[in-house]
C-alpha cells in the first residue's frame, strides 16, 4: 500500500473515532439556555415537543466504551493503513494455520484411503462422499456440481477422455494439471481451407448438413496437416490430449462457425495443477471420484 493510502484511510479512521467523541461531548448537555424555566427544546411537530433531558448515562458509558474499544483494536490489529498492528495478526497467517491444523488432524484418514486400490475407493460410500466434497470445493466451479462440464471444460461423467481416463491418468493430470495447445490454422490453410477442414471435421462426426464437395477438398487438406495430432481417421491421441474428432463431443462446439473459428485462431485449454492445494493423498481420493463419475 502506497503512503498516501495508507495515511488516507488512517484519517479517515482516527478522524471518524475523534468524531464520535467530539459528538458525546457536545452532546453532553440539554440545548437550554442556564436562566431558561423550559423543560423543552422548543421543537414541536404536529403537537409533539420534544424534551430537554440529557442522554442516559449507560448510554454514554457504552459509547465511550466503544471508542476504547476501537482504539485498543487498532493498537492490536491492522486498521491503520499499512500499519501491521502490535500482534501481527494476518488473515493470510491465521488461513495458513487453520490449513495447517486441518492437515495434521485429516492426514491420517487421507493416508489411509490413499493405501486402497482405486476400485475399493470407488465401492466405499463414504471415501466418495469425501472425493464428492473436495471436487465441490475445487473442481465444480469449471467442471459443474455434477461434473458435466461446460463451453472449454471436458465432461467427466462421459468415457471420452483427452488424456486418458484411467485413475492414474486421471491423478496425473490432477497432479501435474494439463496444457492444451490447438494451433491456430489460419495462415497455413487460408480462409477457404479452414472453411473446407471444418466441413470434414464436422462431417467426421456424422453431421449431415455438411457441403460434400467442400469436406471433400477438407480431406486432403486434413491429411497434410492435422493426422499428426488427431490421426488418419481423426480418432484422437490421448499423448498429445487431441481430442477424437468422430464422435459427437464437442467441447467448444461443433457448429460450423466455432469449428472454424477454433481452427482459425486456435484453443489454449489450461487445467492447474492442484498437488500444492490439495496433496498427492487427497488427490487419488478425488481421482477416484472422478472416475466414478464416469462409471455411473
Amino acid at each position: 500500500m502506497s503512503t498516501f493510502w495508507s495515511v488516507w484511510i488512517s484519517v479517515i479512521v482516527l478522524g471518524s473515532i475523534i468524531g464520535c467523541a467530539w459528538l458525546i461531548l457536545a452532546t453532553r448537555k440539554g440545548e437550554r439556555f442556564k436562566d431558561s424555566t423550559e423543560e423543552t427544546t422548543g421543537h414541536s411537530f404536529d403537537g409533539i415537543e420534544e424534551y430537554d433531558n440529557p442522554m442516559p448515562m449507560w448510554w454514554l458509558k457504552l459509547f465511550w466504551l466503544t471508542i476504547i474499544f476501537g482504539i485498543i483494536y487498532l493498537i492490536i490489529y491492522p486498521g491503520l493503513g499499512s500499519y501491521k498492528g502490535v500482534a501481527g495478526w494476518t488473515s493470510h497467517g491465521q488461513w495458513a494455520d487453520e490449513v495447517s491444523a486441518a492437515d495434521q488432524r485429516f492426514a491420517p484418514l487421507y493416508a489411509e484411503l490413499a493405501a486402497q486400490d482405486p476400485e475399493q475407493l470407488m465401492k466405499d460410500e463414504e471415501a466418495l462422499g469425501i472425493g464428492q466434497r473436495l471436487f465441490a470445493n475445487n473442481c465444480a466451479v469449471c467442471h459443474g456440481s455434477g461434473g458435466r462440464g461446460n463451453v472449454g471444460f471436458p465432461d467427466l461423467t462421459d468415457n471420452e477422455w483427452l488424456y486418458g481416463g484411467s485413475h492414474e491418468k486421471i491423478l496425473e493430470t490432477l497432479l501435474n494439471g494439463r496444457q492444451a495447445l490447438m494451433p491456430a490454422w489460419q495462415d497455413v490453410l487460408g480462409s477457404a481451407g479452414v472453411t473446407q477442414v471444418a466441413h470434414y471435421v464436422r462431417g467426421l462426426s456424422g453431421q449431415k448438413n455438411v457441403d460434400e464437395k467442400l469436406a471433400q477438398a477438407g480431406a486432403e487438406k486434413f491429411q497434410q496437416n492435422c493426422v499428426v495430432c488427431h490421426g488418419a481417421n481423426g480418432e484422437g491421441n490421448e499423448a498429445f490430449g487431441a481430442p477424437n474428432l468422430s464422435d459427437s463431443i464437442w467441447l467448444y462446439g461443433g457448429t460450423q462457425n466455432i469449428v472454424e473459428m477454433t481452427l482459425r485462431y486456435g484453443r489454449k485449454g489450461r487445467m492447474p495443477n492442484f498437488e500444492e492445494v490439495l496433496g498427492k493423498d487427497r488427490l487419488y481420493v478425488l481421482a477416484a471420484y472422478v472416475k466414478s463419475l464416469s462409471q455411473q
